[in-house]
C-alpha cells in the first residue's frame, strides 16, 4: 500500500468515526445534550484531560491510532478537536450544523456578505491557514467556528477532522492549506456572483415597474 492509499484509508476511517459520533450528538436526547455540554467544556483542552468525553472521542478508535507514549496521537487530536468544536457550534441550534460537502474554507467564505466583511474574515481565515502548529490552528479555527454559529453557517465536520489529521504530517499542512484556500476563494466568487445576479434582477424588476407606471 503506497502513501496515497494509506492517507485515503485513514481519511475514510476518521470520516466514518466522526460521522457516527455526530449522528449521536444530533439526537437531541438526554445523553446527547449532556455529552455536548461535556464536549464544550473540553474545547481547547487536550484529548486526555476530560475523561467524561472519551465515550465519544475515543470510541471506535483503531488500536494503532492510540497513544503509545502518553501523548495524544494525531488521530486523537483531530477527532477530539473536531467533536468539541462541533458541540460548541451545535449549542442552542434546532438542527444539525454538520453540512456535508461544505469545507472549512467554503464555510468561511459564506461569512463574507460584502466588502465590509471581506477584510476581517480574510484576516481570520489567513490566521488559521498560516498557523505554525496544531494548537495554533485549533485556536484560530475556534474563532471562526464561533462566527459560523452566530451566522447559522454549517460545515462538514468529518471532513474537517480529516483535514486536521492530515495537517499534522510533513507536507500535509501545505495540501490542507491549499485546499481550504481554493474553497474559500472559489465559494466567495460564486456567492458574490449570486449576489450580483440578485441585485441585477431586483434592479431590472424595479425599472420595469417604473416604466409600466408611466
Amino acid at each position: 500500500m503506497n502513501e496515497a492509499e494509506k492517507e485515503l484509508r485513514s481519511d475514510q476511517k476518521i470520516y466514518g468515526i466522526v460521522s457516527a459520533q455526530i449522528d449521536i450528538l444530533d439526537r437531541e436526547d438526554a445523553y446527547s445534550r449532556a455529552m455536548c455540554a461535556k464536549l464544550r467544556r473540553a474545547v481547547g483542552k487536550s484529548p486526555g484531560q476530560i475523561p467524561e468525553i472519551w465515550d465519544v472521542t475515543l470510541k471506535g478508535m483503531p488500536t494503532d491510532w492510540q497513544s503509545r507514549d502518553g501523548n495524544p496521537s494525531y488521530a486523537e487530536w483531530s477527532i477530539h478537536t473536531a467533536l468539541t468544536l462541533y458541540a460548541m457550534h451545535r449549542q442552542a441550534k434546532d438542527r444539525s450544523m454538520n453540512f456535508k460537502g461544505v469545507s472549512f474554507g467554503a464555510a468561511a467564505a459564506r461569512l463574507v456578505q460584502g466588502d465590509d466583511d471581506r477584510k476581517s474574515v480574510t484576516q481570520r481565515f489567513n490566521a488559521v491557514a498560516t498557523a505554525m502548529d496544531f494548537t495554533e490552528i485549533a485556536y484560530h479555527a475556534r474563532g471562526l467556528v464561533q462566527l459560523f454559529k452566530a451566522n447559522d453557517i454549517g460545515m462538514d465536520y468529518p471532513q474537517f477532522a480529516c483535514d486536521l489529521y492530515n495537517s499534522q504530517f510533513v507536507g500535509g499542512a501545505d495540501r490542507v492549506r491549499l485546499k481550504w484556500g481554493e474553497d474559500f476563494y472559489r465559494t466567495d466568487k460564486i456567492e458574490q456572483a449570486e449576489i450580483n445576479r440578485e441585485e441585477s434582477k431586483s434592479n431590472t424588476e424595479s425599472n420595469s415597474k417604473i416604466e409600466g407606471s408611466d
